[in-house]
């Protein structure tokens, strides 16, 4: 992989998930400590656009009473509506500060569901850029960074997940998801690794 043809995707790193205080922050901030996702992924951010590599931000929001989202939701949606997380203009919607866009970076709009590539322009914006390798980080490991892991792996990219940026809901739901079915679908790294792995092109 090399800077110029990679992309770092960032996965709903917003306030509701990230910060004390965010609607669904409690249920994941036991594996956030356990991994160190935070201080990992500014890391890993800082030095992949220093090198050249395309950061992507994708957020999740919804309109208020949810009306995106089915009558009756159930798994995971179901617990997003029951949270009341995610609302648009809402603290809790917001990228967290920490990991705040800056000029260059690119966020993905349209985000409704669980694959990031399902109602965006992701695919298209990958393309238009001539990326071929997509590094993935963010929230939820089994979920949504799963998601598209597995739709990035089917549409041909070279996908890395960073297994070191990346928290869900128990420590047990994270090591299935990094030991079992990343690598079915990816190449599973820490961000050091992911780091050492880039090579630049002359």
């Amino acid at each position: 992989m090399t800077p110029n043809t990679t992309a770092l995707l960032l996965i709903e790193y917003q306030n509701d998930f990230v910060n004390e205080g965010g609607a669904q922050h409690d249920a994941v901030a036991a594996v956030m400590r356990d991994t160190d996702m935070l201080a990992h992924s500014r890391a890993v951010v800082a030095a992949a656009r220093a090198q050249g590599v395309t950061i992507l931000h994708a957020p999740i929001n919804f309109a208020e009473g949810y009306p995106e989202v089915p009558s009756e939701p159930y798994g995971i949606l179901a617990g997003i509506v029951g949270a009341n997380a995610f609302r648009k203009g809402s603290w809790g919607v917001e990228i967290a500060a920490e990991m705040a866009p800056v000029e260059g970076d690119i966020v993905v709009e349209g985000k409704r569901g669980l694959d990031c590539f399902a109602s965006t322009n992701l695919d298209f914006i990958l393309r238009q850029r001539g990326i071929t390798g997509l590094a993935i980080a963010g929230f939820l490991t089994n979920c949504c960074v799963e998601s598209t892991m597995r739709s990035a792996y089917e549409r041909g990219y070279q996908v890395v997940t960073l297994t070191d940026c990346t928290a869900t809901l128990s420590a047990e739901e994270q090591d299935a998801a990094v030991t079992k079915n990343f690598p079915m679908f990816s190449r599973p790294m820490t961000h050091d690794a992911f780091l050492a792995s880039l090579k630049v092109t002359s």
